[in-house]
């Protein structure tokens, strides 16, 4: 299943109730909303591009970190983060299955804070 996305695509490569994987496509200049999980853990997989990823405690004490081909960052839950793609950027997600937990502190694409 492929999910279009203001800043891209998602596609959901299984899920089940043990875990669930994902391909995602960020555009160059583009990024998801700032945002972090209650109970979802997840790893992201560089593929291919640069992503800048935006991680913290806390909106205030995010940082910046780029992300190139055979990369990985595991986000556990409480963590707020952000990807934006510095290019065209193709990336795997591998989580826990909490396919619904996310609460977005902010959205450029206006989007509701919670889903």
């Amino acid at each position: 299943m492929i999910i279009e996305k203001p800043w891209g695509r998602e596609e959901l490569l299984e899920h089940n109730e043990n875990y669930m994987v994902k391909r995602l496509t960020m555009w160059k200049d583009q990024c998801c909303s700032i945002q972090y999980h209650e109970q979802k853990t997840e790893t992201v997989y560089m593929l291919s591009g640069q992503l800048r990823v935006y991680i913290g405690d806390s909106l205030e004490t995010m940082v910046p970190k780029i992300l190139t081909p055979g990369d990985s960052l595991t986000l556990k839950p409480g963590i707020v983060h952000r990807m934006e793609g510095v290019e065209d950027s193709i990336y795997l997600e591998a989580s826990t299955p909490q396919l619904e937990d996310v609460v977005r502190l902010e959205d450029k694409y206006g989007r509701a804070k919670a889903s």
